[in-house]
């Protein structure tokens, strides 16, 4: 199944797909949008010309694992793509994506405007990664049981 991955921002929003096997997870490009429902329209024909068959939006959740107000926005975001899409839309815990995403950045030495290009379709990428890990990690445990 294409499952696309979405780290909603303010200022941008870092795209993410999957290959059909759900075994590469790539960067699919940056929206840089303001506006929320512009936002919204522009990542659901993203996921439509992607083919998606699902999508997984990044839910930054507090430390402690309460919802603050930036989670609830992403909620709301959410919403707005299922209606949009008429897709299913996952909500995926992504505490600590972005630092990772800075870390693999850092690892390859991207630096400047390029970094600011890359790093939230790079954070996308890594919640993709993360809930693919989760759906590999179900299968396996639904064919033991």
């Amino acid at each position: 199944m294409i499952i696309f991955g979405v780290d909603f921002g303010d200022a941008r929003t870092g795209l993410a797909v999957c290959d059909k096997l759900e075994m590469l997870a790539s960067p699919a490009g940056v929206i840089t949008e303001y506006d929320f429902d512009r936002c919204a329209q522009k990542t659901a024909d993203a996921a439509k010309a992607a083919k998606a068959e699902e999508i997984v939006v990044g839910h930054p959740l507090n430390m402690d694992g309460s919802c603050g107000a930036r989670a609830q926005k992403c909620e709301e975001f959410a919403e707005k793509l299922r209606g949009l899409t008429g897709l299913p839309v996952v909500l995926w815990d992504e505490r600590r994506t972005t630092v990772t995403a800075h870390q693999m950045l850092n690892d390859t030495n991207t630096r400047g405007k390029k970094r600011k290009a890359v790093v939230d379709a790079v954070a996308a990428t890594v919640i993709l990664e993360g809930y693919l890990a989760f759906r590999k990690h179900q299968r396996t445990s639904d064919q033991q049981a």
